[in-house]
């Protein structure tokens, strides 16, 4: 299982002294990048390849909040893959707490505009997929 840091930094908490909601999604992005480097399948190399990645959709599940100097603990999996499409799963945690549950679903397309086969050309995200 692939484990992902991030200390929660003072500007990334609102006024009531947590972490804004919003910060979630930037970890999630943090931690999606950082796994992907771990598998062999980095951002930089997908994109030299001219291949993107965008965000089809998001969901995500507050659990419990985080505050200022905490450090946030990210799981996170391929949850699913299909031919076009890859959904990631992300588990927060701090000091051993659930804190935030969710996942993100990407499609690949080329310079153009097309979908990527990202299995066939990747295919170590097909040995990831399930692993937790």
């Amino acid at each position: 299982m692939f484990v992902y840091k991030h200390k929660v930094h003072y500007y990334e908490t609102d006024r009531m002294g947590v972490t804004h909601h919003s910060n979630y999604i930037r970890i999630m992005e943090e931690a999606r990048v950082a796994y992907l480097d771990a598998i062999g399948a980095s951002f930089a190399r997908i994109e030299a390849d001219g291949i993107v990645s965008p965000v089809m959709a998001v969901e995500g599940r507050f659990l419990a909040p985080t505050t200022f100097d905490d450090t946030i603990e990210v799981a996170v999996s391929i949850r699913e893959m299909s031919l076009l499409k890859m959904k990631i799963g992300y588990k927060m945690s701090c000091g051993g707490k659930p804190v935030f549950e969710g996942w993100s679903m990407h499609c690949f397309l080329d310079k153009a505009g097309h979908a990527v086969r990202i299995g066939e050309r990747y295919p170590q995200f097909l040995e990831h997929v399930g692993e937790e």
